[in-house]
């Protein structure tokens, strides 16, 4: 298991765990994001992340994305 930060750009990954306290899991899921979910790394700009996630574009930061582990 690693975070998403580090996952290659262009790969689809499953989501494995979701980690941060209960807001942050709340934010994530409302975006998306969650257990179980496929998801690809688009772009990275400036260390944050453009994800494709439930056939949606999602930009986030490097911070969340650390929190979303694949």
């Amino acid at each position: 298991m690693m975070p998403l930060s580090f996952a290659e750009v262009g790969q689809s990954q499953i989501i494995k765990r979701i980690g941060g306290n209960l807001e942050t899991k709340k934010h994530l899921e409302d975006l998306g994001f969650h257990i179980g979910g496929e998801i690809s790394v688009i772009n990275t700009i400036e260390g944050n992340l453009i994800v494709n996630v439930k056939e949606c574009r999602v930009a986030v930061s490097r911070e969340l994305a650390n929190k979303i582990m694949i």
